[in-house]
């Protein structure tokens, strides 16, 4: 048995196609295959059923995998060691970030990072926040900027900030009249949406304190990007909530449809989250430090606000 077999049977579980996980180990499929044979004829037992499509692992295949991953994972702190003690900065950094913090969070701090740590190769996805939370479990990504509090126990989360909520409004709607709002003002008749999977479109439902399906619309329409219901308030009609460093992407002009919220300012709480047996602790201090280094330093502040929770897994 080795760590190389190890990872093929790793990388097999998270493709579950042959193909695909030859690919992401950088080896002919024949070999990923030959490989994960002869692991399966050493321990005497059948770990994945290829009669299934997609690849399948069996009960005591899954088994394995678990222990297969452990062992991965403490192989690899091995070359952190070494790395850490010849201060060596230099590696893959796998990211996983929100949609509704990515195109806001990534351009403070990501040119710099690269900057100052040219040797490092960033890997971001942006992913909705279950996702992050199976491929960090899966060993597919090494940190997710998520926001938290979350109850997955094999998971960290270290706070990085807290972001208030802001009412982005049409210049015809009641609350553009208003120069700071209360949540019980908020008319979820008239919101535009994050569609399902989003955690800010449940923190919404939170914050409202109301269900969608009561409210009576003509139009229901739920999109998977902020900036696309922008784009529909600025046409005049209804209103929709934005995490605070959206503000910074907005032009002059439209920073005027921005309404606050009256004390205390609902927020939600921003953290970097890793596996609780996680490696490369030098690049995700690094990766924080920049972080921190480049948001408002109002955001820091953790009494900021009321923490909205929202539905967790």
């Amino acid at each position: 048995m080795t760590i190389t077999q190890l990872e093929y049977i790793i990388a097999l579980n998270t493709h579950r196609n042959f193909a695909k996980a030859a690919k992401s180990c950088f080896v002919t499929q024949p070999t990923l295959s030959m490989q994960i044979k002869k692991l399966e004829e050493e321990l005497n037992v059948i770990i994945f059923d290829r009669s299934k499509k997609p690849v399948l692992p069996t009960d005591i295949g899954k088994q394995i995998l678990v222990q297969a991953q452990k062992a991965v994972r403490e192989s690899q702190k091995i070359l952190e060691i070494i790395k850490s003690e010849k201060e060596d900065i230099s590696g893959e950094l796998r990211i996983g970030i929100i949609p509704t913090l990515s195109p806001y969070l990534l351009p403070l701090f990501i040119i710099s990072f690269m900057e100052k740590y040219p040797d490092v190769t960033l890997i971001v996805e942006e992913l909705l926040s279950y996702q992050i939370v199976k491929k960090l479990n899966d060993d597919v990504l090494d940190v997710g900027i998520i926001v938290t509090p979350i109850k997955n126990t094999n998971l960290v989360g270290n706070p990085l900030f807290y972001e208030r909520f802001v009412a982005y409004v049409s210049k015809n709607h009641p609350l553009a009249k208003k120069e700071t709002i209360k949540a019980e003002e908020l008319n979820l008749a008239d919101l535009w949406l994050l569609k399902e999977g989003h955690c800010f479109r449940n923190q919404v439902f939170k914050l409202c304190g109301e269900e969608l399906n009561k409210q009576n619309r003509k139009l229901r329409f739920e999109s998977g990007s902020l900036e696309t219901i922008k784009r529909l308030v600025d046409q005049k009609f209804g209103f929709t909530l934005l995490p605070e460093l959206a503000i910074s992407s907005l032009s002059e002009l439209t920073r005027q449809n921005v309404r606050r919220f009256e004390p205390p300012a609902p927020v939600r709480e921003v953290s970097l989250v890793i596996h609780r047996s996680y490696i490369k602790r030098k690049l995700i201090s690094l990766l924080k430090e920049e972080i921190l280094n480049n948001i408002p330093a109002a955001l820091k502040d953790e009494n900021r606000g009321k923490i909205i929770p929202w539905e967790q897994f």
